[in-house]
Order: C-alpha cells, then sequence, then structure tokens
C-alpha cells in the first residue's frame, strides 16, 4: 500500500538519537497505529512494548534481532518483525525511509 487513506497524522516528530532517526505517528479510524520516518546511516538500538513489523520502503540496514546469533540485512521492499517487549540493534547503512506497524 502507497498510500494511506483516511487517517489522523500527529504533527510533532518523534526525534531520537540527536535527529539521525524521525517519525510520525498516524492514526487509523480501527485504532491501528503506524509511524513514518527516517534514519540516517549509525547503530541504533530500539527497545518496543508491542509486536512490530518494520517495513524498509527504501534504503540498507543491518539488523541483529533478539535471540538471534547473526545479523541480517535488509533492503527496500522488505520488512522484518521484532516481538513485544523486546529489543534490536540495527545499523543503517545508508538513508532509510521506513514505515512501523504496531500490532496487539
Amino acid at each position: 500500500m502507497s498510500k494511506f487513506k483516511n487517517v489522523t497524522v500527529v504533527k510533532a516528530a518523534n526525534i531520537y538519537f540527536d535527529g539521525k532517526v524521525t517519525s510520525r505517528v498516524v492514526e487509523f479510524e480501527s485504532g491501528e497505529v503506524k509511524t513514518l520516518g527516517i534514519m540516517l546511516p549509525g547503530v541504533y538500538r530500539f527497545s518496543t512494548a508491542k509486536k512490530e513489523v518494520m517495513e524498509i520502503l527504501s534504503g540498507r540496514v543491518e539488523i541483529q534481532l533478539p535471540g538471534s546469533a547473526s545479523k541480517e540485512v535488509i533492503v527496500g521492499g522488505q520488512s522484518f518483525d521484532v516481538p513485544a517487549n523486546a529489543a534490536f540493534d540495527i545499523e543503517v547503512l545508508e538513508i532509510t525511509d521506513y514505515c512501523c506497524s504496531y500490532l496487539d
């Protein structure tokens, strides 16, 4: 899906890691919440309370998910799942546009 229809966008940005990662919250009529953002090259650690699906729209990242001994490269057009109540490491290898879906 390249467009979201009938949504509310929270104007204030979420800003992380000294502005190297930013996102905006998109709220759907169903109650579903997503964030749309940009990550600049760097190494970051994120924590999540809910299960997440992170879709890489463009760019390239290397991730290490909880419980995994190896890293995996994810490129534009691919996605990955993060379990609830977990943390994961991500190295952004080039400017990356992403969409994160939060699941119950």
